[in-house]
């Protein structure tokens, strides 16, 4: 018996290594969506781990930071944001 394929369709599936289920904290969107400021997730919409282990979209916590009151702390923790070494995870 022969079988012969006559077309496929592929199926591709990716997410963030993150805590499962977990939301930003600033726009409160899960990590395998994206930020309100972008279209599509992915490498577009990366995410950044703060030493405190606090972790965000790169483009709500740099929002966050470039406002006056933020004070460059965490929203969270209001600690001083650190980014952590190789925080930003494809």
């Amino acid at each position: 018996m022969k079988v012969k394929i006559k077309r496929y369709h592929a199926i591709a599936n990716w997410t963030w290594k993150t805590p499962k289920d977990d939301v930003c904290g600033i726009c409160r969107v899960p990590f395998d969506g994206c930020c309100p400021q972008c279209l599509t997730p992915g490498d577009d919409c990366p995410i950044v781990w703060g030493k405190c282990t606090h972790i965000f979209h790169a483009h709500c916590i740099e929002n966050w930071l470039s406002t006056a009151g933020s004070q460059g702390q965490c929203p969270m923790d209001r600690q001083t944001f650190i980014v952590a070494e190789s925080s930003i995870t494809p």
